[in-house]
């Protein structure tokens, strides 16, 4: 296990469900969560488009939820800001950006994590 996955995950809420639930539940759940994230990112970018600032909260606030029940803490912690920022319509979209990258780097973790778990 690498330190950017320890910094990225809750690897010990991702070991409890691993225990209690087995591994191919898991692998629903992540596979689920990357079916999800997409839609939320589409919502969230339709959001900074229209410069919608009610929506963008709504929007933050679903995948922040999403992030944190898979063990994304690092992307939750992202969120969190997110969800609360007062930015430009410009802003959001460079923090859009860097939310991607965040959601990429956290699935990825995620998924050399599982990939780990025998």
């Amino acid at each position: 296990m690498t330190a950017q996955t320890v910094v990225l995950l809750d690897v010990e809420l991702l070991q409890g469900y691993l225990d209690s639930l087995g591994k191919a539940t898991v692998e629903k759940m992540f596979a689920l969560y990357s079916q999800q994230v997409a839609i939320y990112l589409a919502d969230i970018e339709k959001a900074q488009l229209a410069d919608n600032a009610k929506d963008w909260q709504e929007h933050c606030h679903k995948m922040k939820g999403a992030a944190a029940s898979v063990g994304l803490v690092e992307l939750h912690k992202q969120l969190v800001v997110l969800e609360k920022i007062t930015a430009t319509q410009q802003e959001k979209a460079q923090l859009l950006q860097d939310l991607q990258a965040g959601n990429q780097q956290a699935m990825t973790a995620f998924s050399q994590w599982l990939a780990e778990q025998s």
